[in-house]
């Protein structure tokens, strides 16, 4: 249902193809934001603009290459003048890999995905949110940001600074109308998992069973609780950890 709740704010996501993102992605724009996405693919992203037209842009690029996200920042002022919400939302996974079982090039690809992304798109919209002296972060973390088993070595070392990041970074400027929190998912059924159900779907089930809430969330679920964050409600959340991870962290 399509609603007014952010009508005239703009929100410039990233890892939108899919996933949490897409889901971020749509929730906003049924709420009547202007919405611009940055990912390395597109396939889904066209159904979101052939439905919403001018409410939604994007581009196809990696959050990793400075210039491209200078780029991608610079279109979406173009388009809508200003950038109210910030969702760094892309990430990829290690496939759970050891220290001794990441070679560099492995260590390098989720590092400069995860974190550096996050870190690139951030300094390239927060100079626009500093001048109209408000603007709204919220990074995408995981469980494997505040505890050892929701990823390999590179993807939990990601996570858990990107955690210190946003802590940094909403202390830094919050006097300056930034606010910066942080979602820590858990099992949540994205492509991005697919391979845990596939052939008879084991590992999916035995994740479901080992989180307390008995189920995977959609990633709709972690959209809901964006907007929440996003909101006017949340004014007096800052430098926050919030997981939405069926209990996974309280045992």
């Amino acid at each position: 249902m399509l609603t007014t709740e952010f009508k005239g704010k703009t929100v410039f996501v990233t890892g939108a193809n899919s996933g949490i993102g897409y889901a971020q992605a749509k929730s906003f724009l049924k709420k009547g934001a202007h919405v611009f996405a940055i990912d390395i693919k597109d396939d889904q992203l066209v159904h979101l603009k052939n439905k919403y037209g001018d409410y939604f842009s994007y581009i196809v690029a990696d959050v990793a290459n400075k210039q491209a996200v200078e780029k991608a920042v610079a279109q979406a002022i173009m388009a809508y003048d200003k950038i109210d919400i910030l969702l760094n939302t892309a990430g990829i996974l290690d496939d759970y890999a050891k220290t001794l079982e990441t070679d560099e090039v492995l260590w390098d690809c989720i590092i400069d995905t995860n974190l550096k992304g996050t870190y690139l798109v951030t300094n390239a919209v927060l100079p626009y949110m500093l001048q109209q002296k408000k603007g709204c972060i919220i990074n995408m973390s995981s469980i494997a940001g505040l505890v050892a088993g929701g990823g390999g070595a590179a993807y939990t070392a990601s996570k858990h600074a990107i955690i210190g990041f946003t802590k940094q970074l909403d202390y830094d400027y919050i006097r300056q109308g930034i606010r910066a929190n942080a979602i820590a998912p858990g099992a949540i059924e994205t492509p991005m998992n697919k391979a845990d159900f596939e052939g008879d779907g084991k590992i999916a089930k035995w994740v479901a069973e080992e989180t307390p809430a008995g189920r995977w969330a959609k990633p709709e679920e972690v959209a809901d609780l964006t907007l929440f964050i996003a909101s006017d409600k949340a004014d007096y959340i800052h430098g926050a950890v919030i997981p939405i991870d069926g209990g996974w962290i309280m045992k």
